[in-house]
């Protein structure tokens, strides 16, 4: 099973679009200006670089990612890809009003699972039946 974020991926991919754009525009432009001031082609290049920095800081939110077998959770979120054996996950949940999923573990600790979003509706909810069945048959093989 993998699930990555839905909604998340169209939105960021939107930003990034117009901030490629909107700076590429800039720099074309900055040449054209009757401010007095000289800008140079690496002022211009400067500016595209910008653009094309926040288009990959955008797209830095379509990068998590979950992964389960019947062995392990492999959750990759914006920081990260951690591997979780079953035996250690206590459950799976999705506490009512939280932005994402999450695996619960011993001691009351957690692990956001960033990838399955409370935006995207029926594929979170779809996702999170699934780890919780893997969750159970991993359990009962125990």
């Amino acid at each position: 099973m993998t699930a990555r974020p839905h909604k998340v991926r169209f939105v960021a991919g939107t930003f990034a679009l117009v901030f490629i754009v909107v700076f590429t525009t800039v720099a074309i432009l900055l040449r054209n200006t009757p401010t007095g001031v000289f800008f140079q082609p690496s002022d211009q290049v400067a500016m595209a670089g910008i653009g094309v920095l926040l288009a990959c800081g955008a797209l830095w939110f379509t990068r998590p990612k979950v992964t389960a077998d019947a062995e392990a959770v492999y959750v990759r979120n914006l920081l990260g890809t951690v591997r979780f054996d079953w035996s250690v996950i206590v459950s799976v949940s999705f506490p009512e009003g939280a932005s994402w999923a999450r695996l619960e573990l011993p001691d009351d600790e957690y692990v956001p699972v960033m990838a399955l979003q409370s935006v995207d509706g029926v594929r979170a909810v779809e996702g999170i039946r699934e780890l919780r069945r893997l969750h159970r048959e991993a359990h009962a093989r125990q």
